[in-house]
């Protein structure tokens, strides 16, 4: 599978899975609780399908140099932390100078959610930031990258993925993007900023609801 062709194929994966509780809603007239149950399942198989979409791609040129299994994966783990501390940083310097408020109501609206069905913490911190990596480093940085090099094609994708959360936080995300694209070219396994991505989410998903337990 060529470069076009996977990128097509995964993004268009990712539309028909973002858009999947429209369709339970209207033609299994499907109540909350399963619409939740059922999107969770849509994430799991939109995950898979693109985890096999890779394996049936070609090598992206940031590929070519990869580094071990042992290495990528540390460097996964690493980023982890660090990306947490990002999120302070950005987080300041969004309230210090653009006035704008810590709370995100993408998480808000997340963690409301999974309290309504604990089922779907597993599509939010597990299957939601497996396929963001396939869609926006790989799909769209990673196939990019071939012709423009680095830093427009991490501007792209890093901004459509600010974008695509849509909560007022765009700084943030598009920081958060541009990390995820440079540990993704560093070690040349897309692997290395999912394992960051999905660890990032996990923490911050698990103390919003020990907060909201409180």
């Amino acid at each position: 599978m060529d470069a076009k062709k996977y990128s097509f194929i995964t993004i268009a994966t990712y539309g028909f899975v973002l858009f999947s509780p429209l369709f339970f809603q209207r033609f299994f007239n499907a109540g909350q609780s399963q619409i939740i149950q059922l999107t969770t399942l849509a994430y799991f198989l939109g995950a898979v399908l693109m985890i096999v979409y890779r394996y049936k791609s070609q090598l992206f040129k940031i590929e070519n140099k990869q580094k071990s299994w042992v290495l990528a994966g540390l460097i996964g783990l690493v980023g982890i932390p660090v990306s947490l501390i990002l999120q302070v940083a950005i987080l300041q310097i969004e309230q210090h100078l653009l006035g704008q408020t810590a709370a995100s109501q993408n998480t808000e609206n997340i963690v409301q959610l999974i309290m309504n069905n604990m089922v779907f913490i597993l599509a939010t911190t597990i299957a939601g930031p497996i396929m963001e990596e396939f869609v926006f480093r790989r799909a769209i940085f990673g196939a990019l990258e071939i012709k423009f090099g680095f830093w427009i094609p991490t501007l792209i994708s890093s901004l459509l993925f600010a974008f695509a959360h849509n909560d007022g936080h765009y700084l943030l995300y598009a920081g958060l993007g541009f990390l995820f694209c440079g540990m993704y070219r560093y070690s040349g396994r897309i692997w290395t900023s999912m394992i960051t991505h999905v660890g990032m989410n996990l923490l911050v998903v698990i103390t919003q609801l020990a907060l909201q337990s409180k």
